[in-house]
C-alpha cells in the first residue's frame, strides 16, 4: 500500500491498540513452556486522573513489558486500581454536601451506596487513559482493592496476624489530619519547611506576683493544654526553681516544674513547656513523670470545652487570637520569625496535629529484619542502589504502623466488641458470636449484643498484599496463577513509596509466600519542572497528559520523558523533549518513505557490501550496550543507544552510503538487507515507540494473521568486526573534513572536487574511496608525496588531505566574499580599540572583563591579517 507523506499518529495508535487487544497479545496464562515475566502496577488511586508521574511510571513498565513479551517470556503486566480511604470518602462527602446530603445523617450503609456509584462511575478513568499511552496490560486481570476477593484477603491477615499477636489495640500519639478526621501512618505525612514565629511568653510562678518562667513556642494555642514546665537538671539558671509551680497563663491552672536532660539548654530560653496530648516528645516525658493529659481539640482541629477558652475555635485562629490576648495582659514578651519542618496530611494537605488517640497497630519488629536483610544481601536489588542505605535507615528506625482510619470507605476491622467492653476478632460475625459465647460463658448471646468497630484499615494494608491477592495466593494458595506468576520480576514505582508500600510488600511476602515479591524496584524520579520546581495544580505547571499524547502522538510522548529520565533522578521535563520525541517519529518515517520510494533493479550487481558489514558490525556493538543498558535498568540510556543507532548510523550515515543516484534503482540484495535491518531496528525501538513501529512493520510486506511486531522474536546478539569499525570511522572523518573545507570556502556540495593523500596507509584506505568519493563528491583520489599548491589541507590520524582549490572556488565570489568578512572584522576591531581607549572602562572594568577585550582585539587582528593573504592570493 501506498504510504502517506506524513505520519499521523491519531490514524494509527487507535487503529492498532485495538488490534493487539482483539488478537489476545496483552492477556497471559500460565505456560510450562515458557519463563514467566510478571510486573504488577502499582495501583493508581480510583480519584486519580493521569498525570505525568503515572506517564513515566507506566511507560517504564511497559518498555519492560513489551521487551519481555519479544524475548518469547509469558509476559503478564497486572492492572488494578487502589480504594484510597481517605482521597475517596473526601470526594463522596464532597458530592454529597453539593446536594445538601450530610453523612454523618444518611448512615455508613446510605454512605457506603453512594461512594460505590462513584467508583463505578469514575473509578475506571484512569486505566481507559493508560490505554492511550500504550500501556499493554491483561486488562482481563484489572483488580480493585476492595473487591470481595481483595476484601476477604485483608480481614484474612487482619485475623492471622492479631492471633499471633503482632496486632494491638491501644491509646497512642499518632498523626491526625483534622480535615479528613483520621489517623495517618508517618510515612503519610510530608514534611514542610514553613515561616513560622517563634512566641516568648512568661509564666507566673505561683505564690510569687513578680517572678516570672519565659518559655519559647510555635503554636501558642496549646499553651490550654499545659501540664507542666520542665527544665535541664544541669541548667544553673534555673536551679532555684526546683519544687515550685507556674500559672498557665491566662487560664491560671497551676503546673509543676519538672526537671529532665530532654530539654536542649540552647534553644529558645532552655524552658520547655510540656503538652502530653498534643506532642508526640511530650507524652513520653508526662509518662515519665506522671504527668496529667489535657486534650484540648476536637478531631476537626478546633478548640474543645478542656481548652476552657476559645471554644469551638479553629486552632490557627486560635493562635493568632490568644497570641494577641498575651500581648495584651504584658506575657508574651517577643516574637521572632523562624523557619521549621511543619507535618502536612499527604492526601488533603492539612497540617498534622499530634493527637491521643485509641487506635489499631501493627508491631514492625519482626516483620522487620527478614525485610530489610533481603535487600541487603540484594535478593531483592533497588535500582539504582543508592536507595539501600536509605532503605536500611528506615528499616532500622521503623515504628509500629498505626493501621487504623477513622472513615467508613475501606475494609471494616473485623474487631467485634461485647457488652461488657471487651472484643474478639473474627473473620466474621458469625465466628464473632462463636468466639464471644466461649469467651463469656453466656449461651444467649446474639449477633444484635455485638458491635463491629467503626474504623476501617488503612488502604496500604490491602496494597502491601497486592503482588499476592491479585493472583488469588490468599484465597487459594496453591492455585495455578500463584505458583506460576510469583514471585513477580520488577516493580517500577516512585521512591517516596519505598518505605510504606515496598517495604510492606516485602514483609507480607516472606510472611505469606515466605518468598520476595519481586527481584528487582526500579525507582523513577519525581517529574518536575524545567525550573526544577514539582509539578502540581496550584502552581499550574503541570501538562495536560492527554493533551500532549494528542499533540506530539504517544510514542513522541513516551520517548520524551526518558530521553532525560535516569533511574532515582528527577526528570526535568520541557515540552520540547515531546517534540524532539515527535521529531524521532518523523525521521524514522521518512526513512521509511525514502527507502520505499526506491525502485529496484533486479540486474544490477551489489555495489554496497562494505556498508552492509558496517552497519551489520555496528548494529551488534550497538545492540550489546542497549542489553548491557536494560541489565541495569538504565532504560534512558538504553532508549539513547537506540536513538543514536537509528538517527546517526542508519538514517544519517547508512541509508546515505547505499542511497542510489538521483532516479537511478537500486540493486535488490542490498534492498532486502535494508529492509532486514530496517526490520530488527524496529524490534529494538517497539517497546519504546510501539505504535509506529508497528505501522511500519505491518507496511513493509505482507504478513500471516500472527505475524505482529509485538510478538515478534527480539533481536540475536551478533559479532562484530572491529577493524571493520575502525577503519569506516576514519573513512568518515575524512569525509566530514572535506565537508569542512566545502563549509569554510562555501563550496557547495554539488560542485565536484580532488582529493590528494599523502600517506603510507593507502592500501587501508583503498577499500573506501569508493564510499569517501560517493559521500564527499569528489571526481578522483591520488595519492601524493607532497601536497599540490594552491591546496587546502587538513590532517586525520597521521594522514594529510589535500584538496586543490583551481577551479574549486570562483575566484571573484570568493573575492567579494573575503572582502566582506574583512571589512565586516575591521568594524569589530574598531568598536574594540573605542572600549580599550576609554579611560573610564579600562580603570573601572574587572581584570577579567579587560582580559577578554584584549583578546577579542588579538583574535581579530589576527583574523585581519589572515583575510588579506588570503586576499593577495588570489590577485
Amino acid at each position: 500500500m501506498a504510504i502517506s507523506k506524513t505520519y499521523n499518529p491519531k490514524e494509527v495508535e487507535e487503529k492498532w491498540y485495538t488490534n493487539w487487544q482483539q488478537k489476545g497479545f496483552f492477556r497471559s496464562k500460565p505456560n510450562s513452556r515458557k519463563e514467566p515475566y510478571t510486573v504488577v502496577i502499582p495501583p493508581p488511586n480510583v480519584t486519580g486522573v493521569l498525570h505525568m508521574g503515572h506517564m513515566l511510571n507506566n511507560t517504564i513498565q511497559d518498555i519492560l513489558v513489551r521487551r519481555a513479551r519479544m524475548q518469547g517470556k509469558e509476559a503478564c503486566w497486572v492492572p488494578g486500581t487502589d480504594h484510597a480511604s481517605i482521597a475517596t470518602e473526601a470526594r463522596v462527602v464532597a458530592m454529597l454536601k453539593e446536594k445538601g446530603i450530610s453523612k454523618k445523617d444518611i448512615g455508613r450503609e446510605e454512605f457506603l451506596k453512594y461512594a460505590w456509584e462513584w467508583k463505578e462511575k469514575y473509578g475506571g478513568i484512569i486505566l481507559e487513559q493508560l490505554k492511550k499511552l500504550g500501556a499493554s496490560c491483561d486488562w482481563d486481570r484489572t483488580r480493585f482493592t476492595m473487591e470481595p476477593e481483595m476484601s476477604s484477603a485483608v480481614i484474612q491477615v487482619f485475623v492471622d496476624l492479631f492471633r499471633k499477636g503482632h496486632i494491638y489495640r491501644g491509646v497512642r500519639m499518632v498523626n491526625w489530619d483534622p480535615q479528613g478526621k483520621t489517623a495517618l501512618s508517618d510515612e503519610e505525612v510530608i514534611y514542610k519547611q514553613v515561616n513560622s514565629k517563634l512566641y516568648y511568653i512568661n509564666y507566673q510562678i505561683a505564690g510569687e506576683d513578680e517572678n516570672y518562667i519565659t518559655i519559647a513556642t510555635t503554636r501558642p494555642e496549646t499553651i490550654l493544654g499545659d501540664t507542666a514546665i520542665c527544665i535541664n537538671p544541669n541548667d544553673t539558671r534555673y536551679q532555684h526553681l526546683k519544687g515550685k509551680q507556674a500559672l498557665v497563663p491566662l487560664v491560671n491552672r497551676p503546673i509543676p516544674i519538672i526537671f529532665d536532660e530532654y530539654v536542649d539548654m540552647e534553644f529558645g530560653t532552655g524552658c520547655l513547656k510540656v503538652t502530653p496530648a498534643h506532642d508526640l516528645n511530650d507524652y513520653e516525658l508526662g509518662v515519665k513523670h506522671n504527668l496529667p493529659v489535657i486534650d484540648i481539640l476536637n478531631d476537626d482541629g478546633t478548640l474543645n470545652s478542656n481548652a476552657q477558652l476559645y471554644v469551638g475555635e479553629d486552632r490557627f485562629v486560635v493562635r493568632k487570637k490568644i497570641a494577641k490576648e498575651l500581648e495584651e495582659k504584658g506575657r508574651l514578651v517577643n516574637t521572632k520569625d523562624l523557619t521549621n519542618n511543619v507535618g502536612f496530611s499527604e492526601r488533603t494537605d492539612a497540617v498534622i496535629e499530634p493527637k491521643l488517640s485509641m487506635q489499631w497497630f501493627l508491631r514492625m519488629e519482626q516483620l522487620r529484619d527478614p525485610a530489610l536483610n533481603v535487600v541487603m544481601d540484594d535478593t531483592i536489588r533497588l535500582h539504582p542502589p543508592k536507595f539501600k542505605n536509605m532503605y536500611r535507615s528506615w528499616m532500622e528506625n521503623i515504628r509500629d504502623w498505626c493501621i487504623s482510619r477513622q472513615l467508613w470507605w475501606g475494609q471494616r476491622i473485623p474487631a467485634y466488641y461485647l457488652p461488657n467492653g471487651s472484643y474478639v476478632v473474627a473473620l466474621n460475625a458469625e465466628d464473632a458470636l462463636a468466639q464471644a459465647k466461649e469467651k463469656t460463658g453466656n449461651a444467649d448471646l446474639t449477633l444484635s449484643d455485638l458491635r463491629q468497630d467503626e474504623d476501617v484499615l488503612d488502604t496500604w494494608f490491602s496494597s502491601w498484599l497486592w503482588p499476592i491477592s491479585v493472583f488469588d495466593g490468599f484465597k487459594d494458595p496453591d492455585n495455578a496463577d500463584i505458583q506460576y506468576y510469583y514471585p513477580t520480576n520488577d516493580l517500577v514505582t516512585a521512591p517516596e513509596i519505598l518505605f510504606f508500600w515496598v517495604a510492606r510488600m516485602i514483609m507480607a511476602g516472606l510472611e505469606y509466600r515466605k518468598e520476595v515479591p519481586f527481584r528487582n524496584v526500579y525507582l523513577t524520579g519525581i517529574v518536575r519542572d524545567k525550573l526544577g520546581r514539582k509539578m502540581s495544580k496550584s502552581l499550574g505547571n503541570s501538562p495536560d497528559a492527554l493533551g500532549l499524547i494528542d499533540q506530539y502522538g504517544a510514542d513522541g510522548v513516551r520517548t520524551g520523558m526518558l530521553f532525560s529520565s535516569p533511574a532515582g533522578n528527577d526528570l526535568l521535563f520541557d515540552e520540547k523533549l515531546c517534540e524532539q520525541g515527535r521529531n524521532f517519529s518523523n525521521k524514522i518515517w521518512n526513512a521509511y518513505r525514502l527507502i520505499k520510494g526506491w525502485q529496484v533493479d533486479e540486474n544490477i550487481p551489489n555495489p554496497n557490501e562494505l556498508a552492509i558489514n558496517w552497519f551489520a558490525a555496528r548494529f551488534n556493538v550497538a545492540f550489546e550496550q542497549i542489553e548491557d543498558h536494560f541489565s541495569k535498568f538504565r532504560i534512558s540510556d538504553a532508549l539513547m543507544a537506540v536513538y543514536k543507532l537509528v538517527w546517526d548510523d542508519f538514517c544519517s550515515s547508512y541509508l546515505e552510503m547505499i542511497k542510489p543516484a538521483y532516479q537511478s534503482p537500486i540493486d535488490k540484495a542490498t534492498l532486502d538487507t535494508t529492509l532486514n535491518y530496517l526490520e530488527n531496528l524496529l524490534k529494538l525501538l517497539h517497546p519504546f515507540m510501539p505504535f509506529i513501529t508497528e505501522e511500519i512493520w505491518q507496511d513493509i510486506k505482507e504478513r500471516g494473521d500472527k505475524d505482529y511486531l509485538i510478538v515478534a522474536p527480539w533481536p540475536m546478539a551478533g559479532t562484530a568486526d572491529s577493524i571493520l569499525l575502525e577503519r569506516m570511522d576514519k573513512a568518515q572523518d575524512i569525509i566530514a573534513g572535506i565537508r569542512n573545507v566545502r563549509n569554510s570556502k562555501n563550496i557547495p556540495q554539488t560542485k565536484a572536487l580532488n582529493l590528494a593523500i599523502k600517506s603510507q596507509e593507502q592500501a587501508l584506505l583503498a577499500p573506501f574511496e569508493p564510499l569517501i568519493q560517493k559521500l564527499a563528491n569528489l571526481t578522483e583520489i591520488s595519492y601524493v608525496n607532497e601536497g599540490p599548491e594552491g591546496s587546502l589541507n587538513f590532517v586525520i590520524g597521521g594522514n594529510e588531505f589535500f584538496i586543490p582549490m583551481e577551479g574549486a572556488v570562483d575566484p571573484e565570489v570568493e573575492r567579494e566574499r573575503l572582502q566582506k568578512e574583512l571589512e565586516y572584522t575591521k568594524g569589530f576591531l574598531a568598536s574594540v580599540d573605542k572600549k580599550l581607549s576609554n579611560e573610564r572602562f579600562v580603570n573601572g572594568a574587572p581584570p577579567v572583563v579587560l582580559e577578554k577585550e584584549w583578546q577579542k582585539k588579538a583574535d581579530a587582528e589576527a583574523k585581519i591579517k589572515a583575510l588579506e593573504q588570503s586576499l593577495a592570493a588570489i590577485g
